[in-house]
């Protein structure tokens, strides 16, 4: 076990040090509160035997400190003859024990033996707690924050039953996850899920892409083929960025959604489908509808039950679970072995507005594993987090002079500020940016903060 000895007393430190390393553990030991600290922010423990009473920074001052940066590691205060109350108080504000003064080294040894029985107890039951919520959790939906879990409730309520569904949230949010999870926990889940984004194809394709064509309807049409919507017959059809989807497809999918049937291009004859439709979009329907740019009806039609996604600025607490995952996930991918983020990287990584959502938080934490040479992620590889709301962009390091990098940095924090002000709809974001809707769609895939 990794243990950190804080106490101001060398004699004690080099005691404690020879008693625990004849116990096979690996030392550290620090003279007071504030060095203990810088030593915890470069390499975390696993144990922190403290002292209570140290001139500068106390023991009760560093447990705070320790807690305030989000620290994990056990901490057993030791405390001299008198001071019971105040180490009463270090228990109640997060220490897990304490010992009196003087102590015998058995006194020590037993200690830490019950408080390592304690952490590998603790290990067990949050393994089989994964365990269990993987077997029930949507998989690769990762977060246990309030808006998160109503989210996943109502997915999973409206999963049993057949009525269309329209997953909102900004880009990168997770709305096809939450798409699959509504397929996998309905009764379709042995029929095929099949997804496609209504802003990615020609508009002059999609018609054939959705409902398929004959032989010779128009150039290249060189055989029949059946569409998207009849290969998810008694399954599951995402439409992603439905927002996306030209006038004339919406009158079409609006007769598909009411009449259960699909009529290829270059076909005089329609054919029924079961499929169940679920839709997303990051824009603001309802403005669209108000502005004629969204048909009404197709609205009313698609948003039977609306589910919304928060934003990962909404539910920081997730943060850490999420870079959690994502370094599991890529150790294995990767065949890296990193092992944690250190406390400064987490804060980090939890104060930043993350306006590319869980998708950007992804895309960080591979590029930082990719660069790392060590064991644990370092603020140092966090360099790609340029993007702040306009507001706080004045607060970028001013040592850093390069037009390039704060060109690219106003960009995204313009274009960052315009989805939110416009609720996701890029055409209107690009007439705020007086950029044609192409170059916005341009810029937006090659910032990441597109889905």
């Amino acid at each position: 076990m990794n243990v950190l000895v804080v106490d101001d007393e060398l004699g004690l430190r080099h005691t404690l040090t020879l008693i625990l390393q004849a116990e096979h553990h690996a030392v550290r030991a620090a003279s007071d509160g504030a060095a203990a600290l810088e030593l915890l922010a470069a390499a975390p423990a696993e144990l922190i035997l403290c002292d209570l009473r140290m001139p500068g920074m106390d023991g009760l001052t560093f447990l705070d400190r320790y807690k305030e940066t989000g620290g994990s590691a056990l901490v057993i205060m030791m405390s001299a003859y008198g001071d019971d109350d105040v180490a009463v108080e270090a228990i109640r504000r997060g220490a897990y024990d304490f010992i009196a003064k003087p102590f015998r080294a058995d006194q020590v040894l037993l200690v830490l033996r019950k408080a390592i029985e304690r952490e590998q107890l603790q290990r067990r039951v949050a393994q089989l707690h994964e365990e269990l919520t993987a077997l029930r959790a949507p998989s690769g939906i990762v977060g246990r924050s309030p808006q998160l879990a109503a989210a996943l409730a109502l997915a999973e309520k409206v999963a049993r039953h057949p009525s269309t569904v329209l997953v909102t949230g900004e880009s990168g949010t997770g709305k096809e996850l939450v798409a699959r999870y509504i397929h996998q926990a309905s009764p379709r889940a042995p029929a095929p899920f099949v997804a496609v984004n209504c802003g990615a194809i020609p508009e002059q394709l999609l018609e054939s892409e959705l409902f398929g064509h004959t032989k010779g309807a128009f150039t290249g049409a060189t055989s029949d083929r059946d569409g998207l919507f009849a290969e998810a017959d008694g399954g599951t059809l995402f439409l992603d960025e439905l927002g996306e989807l030209p006038m004339p497809l919406q009158v079409k999918l609006l007769r598909v959604l009411q009449e259960g049937e699909v009529r290829r291009v270059g076909d005089n004859v329609s054919r029924a489908v079961d499929v169940r439709v679920v839709a997303a979009t990051a824009r603001d329907l309802e403005s669209d509808v108000a502005e004629g740019k969204f048909r009404a009806d197709l609205f009313y039609r698609v948003n039977v039950v609306r589910i919304h996604l928060p934003a990962l600025r909404e539910r920081t607490e997730d943060v850490p679970e999420l870079v959690r995952h994502f370094i599991d996930r890529f150790n294995r991918r990767l065949g890296l072995q990193v092992e944690h983020a250190t406390p400064a990287t987490m804060r980090a990584l939890m104060e930043y507005p993350w306006p590319g959502n869980v998708r950007e938080l992804e895309n960080v934490i591979e590029r930082a594993m990719v660069l790392t040479d060590g064991s644990q992620l370092d603020i140092a590889q966090l360099s790609g987090l340029t993007t702040r709301p306009p507001a706080a962009a004045a607060a970028s390091s001013p040592l850093d002079l390069s037009v390039k990098r704060r060109t690219e940095e106003l960009e995204r924090a313009l274009i960052t500020e315009a989805l939110e002000r416009t609720r996701g709809n890029r055409t209107r974001a690009a007439k705020l940016l007086d950029l044609s809707h192409r170059a916005l769609l341009y810029k937006i895939r090659e910032y990441g903060l597109g889905e």
